[in-house]
């Protein structure tokens, strides 16, 4: 495998899609020892087959607004891979979506999916629609016209979407109801469903629940705990409350969330009510932290900066991708951080990587510390396909237990001579290899 001509010719065929570009020269530049060393993967030209979508589908969505006004978003879904199961990823509703972003998302779930071993392929979709400053008219509107595009192409053994950013609950129930309605059959077909008509127990703290764990699980290698650690985050929706909460009981101080609008700093640390007010925040219409700086005192709000400045044993990105960057990263380190895990996808640029690689700070992927949320929502299809539900802690226990196998698996195909755990190119090869076989076993098709 010759990395820089497969990227060549793929930035040929792509050109402009950033995020999707990195996403898929971080896994080759991972995997070519390995890859080079099976010539059965060359032979079967498994690399161009994979780094390729099956098929994209892209449609538009009219819906009306509380006016009377006819507007028009794009819808998107992207159908990555689907060798070990059927198609699975979420569905994101912002304005900054476009086809790189949920081609980046989607080649990614290839690989997450594979670390928790349960049988997902990958895929990834949305929208450019804004739910934020809607109506829950407007939003149900608009979820039941996407979805009058989207059904023909997903089912519980085809593709099963799920919740991701702009949507969580609220959207999950109208999509869910509109191919209820359409399909006429009561399915697993989405996850992220509510408590009372087939959600799992956890599944909004899972994505925040999972990173903690795998980041609990570097520092036991190391002999170490979060108990008394300071840790930064960011974001403020799902992910930051389940890995605040998570965190917390395991002893550590939590000391910065975020959000567009700039970071909170809490030198007492955000835990118990704080926490709780963190479900407020992230159920207002307002994309806001600052109102956190009001309810408590003792509280520094930083307008338009990043908390990556701040000084922290662990940094943990819980927002979006590249959030982190180089000069970030360096702060970091000048900082004592000894610990940076992505609990968002891909939240750190590859300079921000390469610095903590080269300064041998812990440094784990998105495609394994935030495969958590994934991997609830997979208990959630198993659920419903046994027609049962598992209590919390019985399905906390099966999250941690994916979390720390994946864990394992990233330890099997990272460790270096030098004793330094490279988790990303484990993360890779280990995901890769699963995939990769499986394809090679179902022929070419």
């Amino acid at each position: 495998m010759n990395v820089d001509k497969i990227m060549n010719n793929l930035e040929k065929k792509h050109h402009g899609e950033v995020e999707y570009l990195q996403a898929v020269r971080e896994v080759v530049e991972s995997i070519e020892e390995v890859y080079n060393e099976n010539p059965q993967f060359e032979t079967a030209n498994i690399i161009e087959r994979i780094i390729e979508p099956d098929r994209v589908l892209q449609f538009k969505v009219p819906w009306i607004d509380d006016e009377g006004n006819v507007k028009i978003n794009l819808g998107y879904r992207v159908q990555f891979n689907n060798a070990i199961g059927p198609y699975k990823g979420g569905l994101r509703f912002h304005p900054s979506v476009n086809l790189s972003i949920l081609k980046f998302l989607g080649f990614e779930q290839i690989f997450k999916n594979a670390l928790t071993t349960l049988p997902m392929g990958g895929a990834k979709g949305g929208s450019d629609f804004d739910p934020k400053g809607k109506s829950n008219t407007e939003v149900m509107r608009f979820c039941q016209s996407f979805m009058l595009e989207l059904w023909k192409y997903i089912g519980p053994e085809t593709d099963v979407p799920a919740g991701d950013i702009g949507v969580g609950g609220r959207e999950i129930g109208f999509l869910y109801g509109m191919y209820k309605k359409l399909k006429g059959d009561h399915t697993g077909v989405l996850t992220g469903k509510g408590s009372n008509w087939g959600g799992s127990l956890i599944r909004p703290e899972a994505t925040g629940f999972g990173g903690i764990y795998f980041a609990q699980e570097m520092l036991t290698a190391k002999k170490e705990t979060f108990k008394d650690k300071t840790v930064a985050l960011s974001g403020f929706g799902n992910v930051a409350w389940g890995a605040a909460l998570k965190a917390s009981e395991l002893g550590a101080k939590i000391v910065t969330i975020s959000g567009p609008d700039g970071y909170i700093y809490d030198p007492q640390g955000i835990s118990g009510e704080k926490i709780d007010f963190l479900l407020d925040l992230r159920a207002s219409n307002e994309d806001i932290v600052k109102p956190y700086s009001y309810a408590f005192e003792g509280v520094e709000f930083h307008e338009g900066k990043r908390p990556w400045e701040v000084k922290t044993d662990i940094a943990l990105p819980c927002a979006t991708q590249n959030e982190l960057n180089g000069e970030d990263a360096r702060k970091l380190i000048s900082n004592g951080v000894r610990l940076v895990a992505e609990i968002s996808n891909m939240g750190c640029t590859p300079d921000a990587v390469e610095e903590f690689q080269k300064n041998k700070i812990l440094f784990a992927p998105g495609k394994a510390v935030n495969a958590g949320g994934v991997a609830t929502s997979g208990l959630e299809m198993t659920q419903n396909s046994m027609k049962l539900r598992w209590n919390s802690n019985e399905v906390d226990k099966r999250l941690h237990e994916i979390m720390c196998n994946i864990h394992r698996q990233c330890v099997k195909y990272g460790k270096r001579e030098d004793a330094y755990i490279d988790y990303v190119k484990g993360a890779n090869i280990a995901g890769f290899l699963k995939v990769a076989n499986s394809m090679l076993d179902m022929g070419v098709i």
